[in-house]
């Protein structure tokens, strides 16, 4: 109304008020009326942007590859971009009078693009498929430090790269080569297994063989134990079967000793009781008869001495005409008789 107009910026954009060509006011997430016909705005976004970005590029070795990846910027200086690039706003306020914000990503792709095509060029195939994380990290450090970045104001937050591909054709051979490669690590690795498992077999083995042959050695250590024990066992016993006869030979010699002095004693004896005999017999022979009766009574039991007298009755049997004896008087003898044989017999010899 009247040309006064209201604007209202946001905190991630920052604002500037210029009016007779001098800077009246700035900063982020403004508001505030201005007199459209003599102010000029500019607005700088000053949040973070990602820029994609996909590169057709040549490695050192003359292949095609294919860099995808990511680069995160935010205008860190506003007062150095405006200068550069025209950031005003439309009269209507919203929309920006020129196409520059639009064409501040290219610049950033165009330096990044720059900076990955010089590393690219650089490495080999091989090893540019697999330096994904050293190209971000080279990109990023480089972009900071160029010279139209650094006057435009702008920070580099990050630089990522997604992918390096190469063509369909080399990325086949590439798959081929690789894929052969892992069946030979594959075939090597089951011939190293088949082996490991050949020389673990050949390890149990031998130390199987080794086991029966300390087993051998101890059962032939065992043997000769035994044999030496049995040998002295053996030799013990002859020791004392030598022992023993030797004692059966002392006790035999002993034995034939006592036997010869027996011998001799009885023999002695003997000879003593000869000589006794003979003595009595010297003494009795122009002895009486009678006389030597009477003194072989001497002593004599009344059943012996019955007997005598009837060995007298019976040696002059012609003599006497008749013997009556009575019932009484043989029981009495055969009883006595009884009694004096039993004595006899009880009597130690």
């Amino acid at each position: 109304m009247f040309g006064f107009q209201f604007i209202k910026s946001q905190p991630t954009t920052h604002l500037m008020q210029f009016r007779g060509g001098k800077l009246m006011r700035q900063g982020a997430g403004l508001s505030f009326f201005y007199y459209a016909p003599i102010t000029s705005l500019v607005a700088v976004p000053i949040a973070s942007r990602d820029a994609g970005f996909m590169l057709e590029l040549v490695t050192s070795d003359f292949q095609g590859v294919t860099v995808q990846g990511e680069v995160s910027y935010r205008v860190g200086d506003p007062s150095r971009i405006y200068k550069m690039m025209d950031f005003s706003l439309s009269p209507d306020g919203v929309s920006y009078a020129s196409e520059d914000p639009d064409r501040l990503q290219g610049r950033v792709v165009m330096q990044v693009r720059a900076i990955v095509q010089q590393v690219i060029q650089a490495l080999p195939l091989r090893n540019a498929l697999k330096a994904t994380a050293e190209i971000a990290r080279t990109a990023q450090q480089q972009l900071g430090n160029q010279a139209e970045i650094q006057a435009l104001g702008l920070e580099i937050l990050g630089v990522s790269v997604v992918a390096i591909k190469p063509t369909t054709d080399i990325a086949r051979a590439l798959e081929a080569e690789a894929r052969e490669a892992n069946l030979k690590a594959a075939d090597d690795a089951i011939s190293q297994r088949r082996m490991a498992g050949v020389q673990n077999e050949r390890a149990i083995r031998q130390n199987e063989l080794d086991t029966e042959i300390a087993v051998e050695v101890k059962k032939r250590e065992i043997q000769a134990t035994q044999m030496e024990a049995q040998a002295e066992a053996m030799r013990r016993q002859n020791e004392l079967r030598a022992e023993q006869m030797n004692a059966d030979i002392v006790l035999e010699n002993q034995r034939k000793a006592f036997v010869t002095s027996a011998a001799q004693n009885t023999r002695e004896e003997a000879q003593a009781q000869a000589h006794k005999v003979r003595a009595v017999m010297d003494a009795l022979e122009n002895a009486d008869p009678r006389v030597v009766q009477a003194l072989a009574a001497v002593g004599m039991q009344p059943g012996q001495l019955i007997a005598q007298a009837f060995g007298g009755i019976a040696e002059r049997a012609e003599r006497i005409g008749q013997l009556n004896m009575s019932p009484e008087l043989l029981n009495s003898l055969l009883g006595a008789g009884a009694a004096a044989g039993a004595a006899s017999a009880r009597r130690p010899v």
